[in-house]
């Protein structure tokens, strides 16, 4: 018998001819990933650009700055200042923040942010329904605060949490070994309690941060040092409390915050609010952007090919 026709006959797969189950996968596949191309683009479409009142660019406005969350990561938010202020059409800034607070580092550099674009432009600070711990810290940046009567504000402290499952790994019957290059290098591990001196060290870092944000508050809102120990202690306080304590201007809504805004800039008329241009998923605006269809008809390619031979 001849070993070519043998094989032709009696092998599983004619290698000229994909499979038809497999050629019906790979179609599956393909119109599932072109569906999905099509879904993303949509969400490009409809989540593209900023949301402006005015279609004239060159209009003066108001832009507006969104602090929403936990504050980690502060780069997304110093670009919009940066850019804020660097159009000159844009007469004010609006910082609306709504945020328990976060890491100290990023709140700082908001705030640092803001006091240097209020020397070019004015700017307030519209406090929703929470603006404690770093939220405030961020607020006290612009020239103004507004805030609602029943906003939660305040908490001017430092806290550092630090867990302890070392008990739990004991019952588990499980230990750790520490090398370390410094009797502190280890300091807040969650295997071991905190010896004294780690305590002493990590209290006088946490007065350090206490005092910076007190000295900020206390410059930034004319409140003397002595009465910032007392308004300091990690209490929160209503925005009706918090401005009878010279923690807050204004009492009003996002709406107050505009004519606030505006007297300030010396706008005329309804001002242009200028939002930023939301934010897009890296991958998918690599994708979708130009030389999707060429991405698209690659994969597709890739898939038909890996399936059918």
């Amino acid at each position: 018998m001849d070993s070519k026709d043998g094989y032709q006959k009696g092998g599983p797969l004619h290698r000229g001819r994909p499979h038809p189950i497999l050629v019906a996968l790979a179609t599956i596949g393909a119109l599932a990933l072109i569906m999905a191309g099509l879904f993303f683009v949509l969400v490009m479409r409809l989540t593209s650009g900023g949301i402006e009142v005015s279609q004239d660019s060159s209009a003066p406005g108001i832009g507006i700055v969104e602090v929403a969350g936990v504050i980690a990561d502060s780069e997304p938010i110093l670009k919009v200042i940066r850019e804020y202020k660097r159009r000159d059409y844009i007469k004010a800034v609006i910082v609306r923040i709504n945020s328990p607070g976060g890491a100290v580092g990023a709140s700082q550099e908001i705030f640092e942010a803001l006091c240097e674009l209020d020397k070019k432009k004015p700017v307030v600070a519209s406090l929703e329904t929470v603006a404690a711990s770093g939220g405030y810290y961020v607020a006290i940046g612009a020239r103004k605060i507004v805030a609602n009567p029943g906003t939660i504000t305040g908490s001017i402290g430092v806290i550092m949490k630090l867990p302890n499952i070392g008990p739990l790994l004991e019952r588990l019957g499980i230990k750790t070994q520490v090398l370390k290059s410094g009797v502190y290098k280890d300091m807040g591990s969650m295997t071991k309690e905190m010896t004294e001196e780690e305590k002493l060290l990590a209290e006088s870092v946490l007065k350090d941060i206490h005092n910076q944000f007190m000295e900020d508050v206390g410059r930034r809102r004319s409140i003397p040092m002595e009465k910032m120990v007392d308004l300091a202690q990690g209490q929160i306080f209503s925005g009706k409390k918090a401005k009878a304590l010279g923690l807050v201007d204004v009492l009003g809504n996002f709406d107050v915050a505009i004519r606030e805004a505006k007297g300030i800039a010396g706008l005329k008329g309804e001002p242009r609010l200028i939002y930023p241009e939301k934010g897009r998923l890296k991958v998918l605006k690599e994708i979708l952007e130009e030389g999707a269809t060429s991405s698209l008809r690659n994969i597709l390619e890739r898939v038909v090919f890996q399936y059918a031979s």
